[in-house]
């Protein structure tokens, strides 16, 4: 297969991580006042160079609980500022090209049995499985016309689902409230340019952006941003496998490149993978057609880039968070035959569906426990 296709199902298979891109950009922008140019610019760079790189529908995702903390502002001691989301970024970029680079991400993959892995992403499909369905649940219509007919036409490649549901979205967005129609039809063109972001970072911005959101994500992007999302590519795409050395680095890179450029934390996250691909992606095409239609949004239209997302109907986006999830837990099947083993993979599974770092924490502490042979089930 060619690296790179531009087809209708690579257009359609861009798109398929938007479930998790839309809200929290929306959130950034919206609650801690990040130049939207900044993120939508590092998203699209990333997204073009991985696509460029890979040769895969690699996904570039937010860090979930950078982001988490971010736009609730839910750190207690001290207010997020955008620079404070650069200071992170920054801290991010730095441990991880520095694991990448020593070899050492490899080294703490390697020590994580498979039968964890596997639960790490079973509880990350269902955990986007379950917020699909509360994205959807407040109305329900709109949502089961769209889940019901993305399923019927899923494996259409003449129709891709993705083009389909994506209108159904919009007219639905529009239909529910026309001022933002008026808003995205009234928007024009302005060019904006990149800006280095660092020159109001302080160290106290540095230091709060280290320990209160770098750091606590570290176990998350272990678990999803490097074994989960390995496992994924490998399963899917032997022929183009990836390490996790390589994977380190081209977070610390793309991490280091947003903070200088005003962009957010960001990694690869095997459930935007699983996105992807469910709706029609198999190669570096898809990552590079939504990168650059980001970019796009970047130059021009960053000024209105709120009214542009907030068209896009929230049931629909909870369609795609629920297709992406069922793909990610589908490929996630593979049970080991030990009793022992099947009862760390569904504890890690629970646990992930509510915090992946705990959950990565969890099965290692039950997979050490196991082999003192102090589980007995």
């Amino acid at each position: 297969m060619a690296p790179y296709r531009f087809d209708r199902m690579e257009w359609a298979g861009a798109f398929g991580d938007l479930g998790t891109l839309i809200p929290f950009v929306v959130a950034y922008i919206a609650v801690v006042k990040v130049d939207p140019f900044g993120i939508l610019f590092s998203f699209g760079a990333a997204l073009v160079a991985c696509g460029l790189y890979y040769r895969t529908p690699f996904p570039v995702q937010p860090m979930k609980a950078i982001g988490a903390v971010a736009t609730t502002q839910a750190a207690q001691t001290a207010v997020i500022t955008p620079a404070t989301v650069y200071g992170a970024g920054l801290a991010t970029g730095l441990i991880w090209l520095c694991l990448g680079l020593t070899g050492t991400a490899k080294y703490l993959a390697g020590v994580v049995p498979r039968y964890v892995v596997v639960g790490i992403v079973l509880g990350l499909g269902v955990g986007f499985m379950l917020e699909g369905i509360r994205t959807m649940s407040d109305e329900w219509i709109i949502a089961a016309v769209g889940l019901l007919g993305t399923l019927l036409l899923l494996t259409n490649k003449s129709l891709p689902a993705m083009f389909l549901l994506l209108l159904f979205g919009v007219v639905c967005g529009g239909f529910q409230d026309p001022e933002l129609l008026r808003k995205l039809l009234a928007a024009r063109p302005e060019v904006h340019l990149p800006r280095f972001a660092l020159g109001g970072v302080t160290w106290h911005d540095l230091l709060i952006g280290t320990t209160l959101l770098a750091l606590p994500q570290l176990p998350l992007t272990l678990g999803n941003a490097m074994i989960a999302i390995r496992e994924e590519n490998n399963r899917l795409f032997p022929d183009r496998a990836v390490g996790e050395n390589t994977l380190a680095t081209s977070t610390g890179v793309m991490n280091l490149a947003s903070a200088v450029l005003g962009g957010v934390p960001m990694c690869h996250g095997a459930g935007g993978m699983a996105g992807h691909v469910a709706f029609g992606a198999r190669t570096g095409g898809a990552p590079i057609i939504l990168g650059a239609i980001l970019l796009s949004l970047a130059f021009f239209f960053s000024h209105s880039v709120s009214a542009v997302f907030d068209l896009l109907s929230r049931p629909v986006l909870g369609v795609i968070l629920f297709l992406t999830g069922a793909q990610l837990a589908l490929g996630s099947c593979d049970f080991s035959k030990n009793k022992g083993e099947r009862f760390i993979t569904i504890t890690t599974a629970a646990f992930s569906m509510w915090n992946v770092g705990l959950a990565f924490v969890a099965g290692m502490t039950l997979a050490y426990i196991l082999k003192r042979g102090w589980l007995r089930l």
